[in-house]
């Protein structure tokens, strides 16, 4: 059926298959939660979006994977699969489509004509203050709005801070080793020398960090990407002593909030704000097409970075800031939120049984949070010549490789939130013949 197609009324379409009406309204229900169905009161319901019809996959086209750049993203992400298991995802078919129209409605309604002029190039007072919310909620950073520049993603946040650096001298920056090879190619192609800092099961390597010389290091501490430690209490201690001497921490919140065990570890920047450049987004709690995320800069630095982002593009589209905050203060953001936690958490057990299936000598690392886990193995060989294999077999994967900057074990970075459970299954099988 077409977007904006009406359905059949429950007790008629009950009628026509032959089940009750209460088979058929719970149906409706979920559909609509899952942003696929919108009520229109008198209307009925209709379609609001629709799943994609899945294409069957043939042999793809070679894709090399060795060289290290971001075309490897694009070609990858380009390349027909069956299953596809890359990493850095949310599931994008849950994202709220029903929540997110009736608050774009709202905007649209309520918002004057004025405010869709030159807005403030921080963002939109309503979704600063919105935020300052949330991550007080939920990370534990006290920032006050006009502390906060809401910035196009992460990736923006580090190339407006490596302008700031590179302004005051600075083209050298420490990045966790293994870490995430788009962040390290962000950075490096605005002209900043990526110098690789070990990290261990108690996270980064502080010790490595201050041998280094490095005066800025960007870190995941709440869950590293890609083994998805968790920054332990005593490094978190020394990491700030090291900025305490004049260091810079760029904090980037990775998948903070998709955690299954236990509640997640304050920010960094909850206990040292003066010295940790805070960055977040909504990339993986709802989309990364939707380009929002923030940045909750030391106070020597604020001004100069909204300076920056005026420079760059004059700020974020309004529109879509005033959608979230509303989404944020209705409770929209926080239901989904724990809507996808409970589907994530389905598939990372599927995940890690298959693993453990197939993959009998493979190591586990990262499983108690995030959208991804990483798999090790103690043997020999190139993994990106597996992953290679893998994505002629239909199954896309990263290789563990194309996050190091130094040699070490082989393994892959498996996502799983945006594939079914079963999908997960048959694709883990696959590597696991491959291997051997």
């Amino acid at each position: 059926m077409a977007t904006g197609e009406r359905l059949p009324a429950s007790r008629v379409l009950a009628d026509e298959l032959g089940v009750s009406r209460g088979v058929v309204v719970e149906a409706y229900q979920r559909l609509t939660e899952e942003g696929l169905l919108a009520g229109h009161g008198r209307n009925g319901t209709v379609v609001a979006g629709v799943v994609p019809t899945p294409v069957p996959v043939g042999k793809p086209a070679p894709v090399n994977l060795e060289p290290r750049s971001t075309a490897l993203f694009d070609a990858l992400r380009a390349a027909p699969a069956n299953a596809d298991l890359a990493p850095g995802l949310p599931d994008l078919s849950a994202f709220p489509r029903a929540a997110w129209l009736r608050a774009e409605r709202s905007v649209l309604a309520d918002t004057p004509s004025a405010s869709l002029g030159y807005a403030d190039p921080r963002g939109t007072p309503e979704l600063r203050a919105s935020i300052s919310r949330w991550i007080a909620r939920t990370r534990g950073v006290r920032a006050a709005p006009d502390d906060i520049v809401v910035v196009a993603g992460v990736a923006q946040a580090f190339s407006l801070l490596t302008v700031l650096l590179r302004a005051d001298g600075q083209d050298v920056i420490g990045t966790e080793d293994p870490g995430s090879f788009g962040a390290r190619n962000q950075l490096q192609s605005w002209g900043m020398h990526t110098v690789p800092i070990g990290v261990d099961e108690d996270g980064l390597r502080v010790d490595e960090l201050e041998n280094s010389g490095a005066p800025t290091v960007l870190v995941t501490p709440a869950h590293q990407f890609p083994t998805g430690v968790v920054l332990a209490g005593a490094r978190r201690a020394a990491l700030v002593a090291w900025a305490e001497r004049g260091g810079l921490i760029v904090e980037d919140d990775y998948d903070a909030e998709h955690r299954y065990d236990r509640h997640p570890t304050a920010a960094l920047a909850a206990t040292a704000p003066d010295l940790v450049c805070y960055t977040g987004s909504v990339s993986k709690l709802l989309a990364p097409a939707l380009r929002i995320g923030w940045v909750v800069a030391p106070p020597r630095l604020r001004a100069r970075l909204v300076a920056v982002k005026r420079d760059t593009d004059l700020g974020n589209a309004t529109l879509p800031q005033l959608v979230l905050a509303q989404l944020i203060d209705n409770g929209d953001l926080e239901r989904h939120l724990r809507l996808t936690r409970a589907r994530h958490r389905t598939r990372r057990d599927r995940m890690i049984a298959a693993v453990r299936e197939h993959l009998p000598s493979a190591r586990i690392h990262g499983a108690a949070a995030g959208l991804h886990l990483t798999i090790t193995f103690d043997r020999e060989f190139a993994d990106t010549d597996l992953a290679r294999r893998c994505l002629d077999a239909g199954v896309k994967v990263h290789p563990l490789s194309w996050h190091r900057q130094r040699p070490g074990p082989p393994g892959l970075v498996l996502g799983y939130a945006t594939a079914s459970p079963d999908t997960i299954s048959a694709g883990v099988a696959v590597i696991g013949r491959l291997l051997g």
